[in-house]
């Protein structure tokens, strides 16, 4: 199984080392704390520099009549208050959000000579949600082999335009130019890939396609801006996800017609948004005991901000972490009350269940979600499983304790979900 699939505590408390990049990227990043005492301003985060950068680069002025420039302002505010960027950080968050603002401008110029996009039908989508590391990822790519099935690949997300030809992977570029993005992160971070495995062709989260909008849960887990995060949790998702749907057509578009598979941990701070612009979803929801997953959570935090940043508090993220997937968790819950009339549109998937017996648990998926489970599908899966199990995988090893946390603070927090989803402590 993946990192995420073998989490163990780890009964040492020591304090985590923040200290991640190499040596090179640290001193790159003393020399541009030296300059910026200097006075010279490194890696502009102006909205108008980067919104008119964007249009320079593509040529294009347009980025859609429903393109809110208020969550890019709010972000890059709390980048320059809040997150105490290095030069490394400064600079990547500089690329990203170019990146971005590129890509929406490629996707509204696609969208107007090929009218034919708006025209696509997403039918009734399959979101995996839940806490983070309760084995979504798995799931994920387990039901990704599937080749009814499609999810959003990590290069078609970062460089979605123009629309895929869904040709064999050798013949667009695009991934070879994302795996060389990737290998770059992986040299700044390189922790990272013991927490979570990214490749160019491996299904992605939706956080990554909402980003787009500057609507999106993931820049808090890569920089400290909790101004936007409380800004993000507090505001309307609904404009994110009919992006994601706008989005989702334009992956389509001259592909066959096949199951979206998609995930994100997040989607359960907002499933009532999800649900109104995706009224014919169907929800697997996974759950997995919160001892095992806040802390792990906390330290995947920690190495992200660390590759960015060269001021990290483990233990001030442990407290926030806990508390924002405690929030996360009873909006998910209560949604869920509010549509008990409801409940055939979603499934509970527990941790143990998943990777114990996995092809039984996707059975019965399979089944409530009303889809052939072909001999196809099921060869490739267990392949798959085959596969994965013969990998010798870093396992990776936290504890609550580095993060400010206690198993007792852990477990009163997630009282109330633990008792409603009948959630089984795992053995330590």
């Amino acid at each position: 199984m993946r990192e995420e699939e073998m989490q163990r505590d780890n009964s040492q408390s020591q304090t985590p080392d923040c200290s991640f990049s190499p040596f090179p990227i640290k001193i790159f990043n003393q020399i541009g704390t030296i300059l910026r005492n200097m006075g010279i301003p490194l890696g502009h985060l102006t909205e108008d520099v980067l919104l008119e950068r964007a249009c320079s680069k593509t040529g294009l002025c347009d980025f859609g009549g429903d393109f809110s420039s208020e969550p890019l302002r709010l972000l890059l505010d709390a980048c320059e208050k809040e997150a105490h960027l290095n030069l490394v950080g400064r600079l990547a968050a500089r690329y990203n959000i170019l990146r971005l603002l590129v890509n929406q401008l490629h996707l509204v110029e696609d969208g107007k000579r090929f009218p034919s996009i708006a025209r696509e039908v997403i039918h009734r989508p399959i979101f995996i949600v839940g806490l983070p590391r309760t084995g979504s990822t798995f799931l994920h790519n387990l039901l990704a082999q599937d080749p009814n099935n499609r999810t959003p690949l990590t290069w078609e997300v970062l460089f979605p335009s123009p629309p895929p030809s869904y040709l064999p992977a050798k013949e667009d570029p695009r991934i070879a130019k994302t795996g060389k993005l990737l290998q770059q992160f992986d040299w700044l971070a390189p922790r990272f890939k013991h927490i979570h495995a990214m490749e160019a062709t491996l299904p992605t989260e939706c956080v990554a396609i909402m980003s787009h909008t500057f609507i999106s849960h993931q820049f808090h887990t890569t920089w400290h801006v909790p101004s936007y995060q409380k800004w993000i949790e507090d505001g309307d998702a609904r404009p994110a996800y009919a992006f994601h749907r706008w989005f989702l057509q334009h992956l389509q578009w001259q592909s066959p017609p096949r199951q979206w598979i998609l995930k994100a941990p997040p989607h359960i701070f907002s499933l009532d948004d999800l649900l109104s612009v995706y009224p014919d979803a169907l929800i697997l929801h996974t759950h997995r005991d919160p001892l095992k997953v806040i802390g792990s959570v906390a330290s995947l935090g920690t190495v992200l901000r660390s590759a960015f940043s060269d001021h990290v508090d483990p233990q001030a993220i442990g407290i926030e972490v806990m508390k924002q997937w405690t929030k996360a968790i009873q909006r998910a819950m209560n949604v869920r009350k509010k549509k008990e009339t409801e409940q055939n549109r979603f499934l509970d998937v527990y941790y143990q269940d998943l990777v114990g017996n996995p092809m039984r648990t996707i059975q019965r998926i399979y089944s409530h979600c009303h889809l052939e489970l072909t001999e196809q599908a099921t060869t490739r899966m267990r392949g798959f499983l085959r596969k994965e199990r013969s990998h010798n995988h870093s396992i990776h090893r936290y504890s609550l304790a580095p993060f400010g946390l206690t198993s007792e603070m852990v477990s009163a927090h997630f009282q109330m979900y633990t008792k409603r989803f009948h959630i089984e402590p795992e053995p330590v």
